[in-house]
């Protein structure tokens, strides 16, 4: 019996679920959920801030973002027009969970950056099961 107070299943390949997942995966999404956690920001400071995103990328996340119901865009009747993004009530509710994302890999990367290293280390057999049968398959 299904259970009717998650009524979504993301393990389901026809959930809506798995496009906000892949929306909050986005590296660009998270940066930006992080950075106007410390506050209301202009589309120019987002992308200073954000070192590394281009124009059309920081646009199209924002207005997914927004979308999404994570962030508010309020636009001031100015020349030119000033932009300001903020986060939603929605958006604060993730805030904790991104942040322990982001704190984990700043915590953590040293260890990722050596667990690949070994892993690149053993070359071709890197991806082969440990004890898995390696030896040709004869054909009959």
């Amino acid at each position: 019996m299904p259970d009717m107070s998650r009524p979504y299943n993301v393990f389901d390949l026809n959930c809506p679920t798995r496009a906000l997942l892949d929306r909050l995966a986005d590296k660009w999404g998270l940066l930006i959920l992080v950075r106007l956690e410390r506050g209301v920001a202009r589309f120019n400071q987002l992308r200073r801030e954000v070192e590394g995103v281009s124009q059309k990328v920081l646009s199209q996340t924002l207005k997914k973002l927004e979308r999404d119901g994570l962030i508010t865009r309020r636009a001031y009747p100015t020349v030119p027009v000033t932009v300001e993004y903020a986060l939603t009530d929605l958006g604060r509710t993730l805030c904790t969970t991104v942040a322990a994302l982001t704190d984990w890999a700043e915590r953590n990367m040293a260890h990722v950056r050596a667990a690949q290293a070994a892993y690149d280390g053993r070359g071709e057999s890197a991806g082969l099961e440990q004890g898995a049968d390696t030896r040709p398959q004869s054909r009959m």
